[in-house]
């Protein structure tokens, strides 16, 4: 069935946003990387306070270091807004921050290396740490052919200008439209093609499993697929360095053990991506995107 025409207010609103996305593209390209990443970080930790975000960041933050003082969550929450800001101005000019360009540090970039050689497909999967989308590029960088999933813009015009600035540092993007558990993501597996997913953010209906010592649900389908084509399971994720310089780690694979009993099969292995995530959560909190409601509402009752 085609998508309903929208209303004409909101075809304007979307002809405005993709404007302002290109205005800033433009804007953007003529100053120095590290000009455009504070500028970012600078606007953000100003304006970000005064966002609805900024009650999610918080509470997420007192779900997460319940031990914490006010104060420190506080500065922490400071930190945050500054690399959120900067990873959003860095988007334009991500073609920019790739490790041919030298922005990059590698570790462990022979994991990714002997994927590529290997031929067969494998399921990387990280979380939304510092400038996400660096890690992509790094991906591409190590030859691995790969396949990014992420969940196509409402606006059409944005969604489209997405996936041409994603091209331009070599990303192929992918939604799915049956879900990441469709036939197109298991096609793409079976041509040899791996796949990569940002794996730390609320799934309803996903599997049950404990993050910062609550239950929350995470998407089954890395794991899933990983067990079915018996691909490596790999993680990685990113760091911020100073002067708009990252670093990008590739661990080793999370071992995944086939039992007999899918159900917990899968189980261990979202609590293993979990643990995961959460440990690089606690080595570097302010890289991590606390502006999203990870927890159950019944979690979020109570609080402030």
């Amino acid at each position: 069935m085609a998508n309903p025409r929208p209303s004409v207010a909101r075809a304007l609103r979307w002809r405005l946003e993709a404007l302002a996305f290109d205005l800033a593209r433009v804007l953007t390209r003529p100053f120095s990387i590290e000009a455009v990443s504070a500028a970012g970080g600078w606007l953000f930790r100003r304006l970000g306070p005064h966002t609805r975000s900024a009650r999610i960041a918080a509470r997420n933050l007192e779900l997460a270091f319940p031990d914490w003082t006010p104060e420190r969550r506080a500065a922490l929450l400071d930190q945050q807004w500054d690399s959120l800001g900067r990873t959003f101005f860095e988007f334009p000019i991500t073609d920019r921050l790739t490790p041919a360009r030298g922005r990059v540090e590698m570790v462990g970039r022979e994991r990714l290396v002997a994927i590529a050689a290997s031929g067969a497909p494998a399921i990387l999967i990280s979380g939304h740490f510092a400038n996400w989308e660096v890690m992509a590029a790094a991906i591409v960088d190590a030859g691995v052919p790969c396949r990014v999933t992420y969940r196509a813009a409402n606006n059409p015009y944005i969604d489209k200008r997405f996936i041409e600035t994603r091209a331009r540092y070599g990303v192929t993007l992918f939604a799915p439209k049956g879900g990441i558990g469709s036939r197109e993501l298991l096609e793409t597996l079976k041509e040899g093609q791996s796949v990569s997913f940002l794996n730390d953010q609320k799934f309803n209906g996903g599997v049950a499993a404990p993050f910062f010592g609550r239950t929350v649900y995470t998407a089954g389908a890395p794991t899933r697929v990983a067990l079915r084509f018996g691909a490596v399971l790999q993680p990685m994720w990113v760091e911020r360095l100073p002067k708009a310089r990252f670093r990008v780690t590739v661990d080793p694979p999370i071992e995944l053990t086939k039992t007999g009993d899918r159900e917990t099969d899968v189980r261990a292995g979202v609590t293993a991506i979990n643990a995961y995530v959460e440990e690089r959560i606690r080595r570097r909190p302010a890289d991590w995107f606390w502006v999203h409601k990870r927890w159950p509402d019944a979690d979020y009752a109570g609080l402030f």
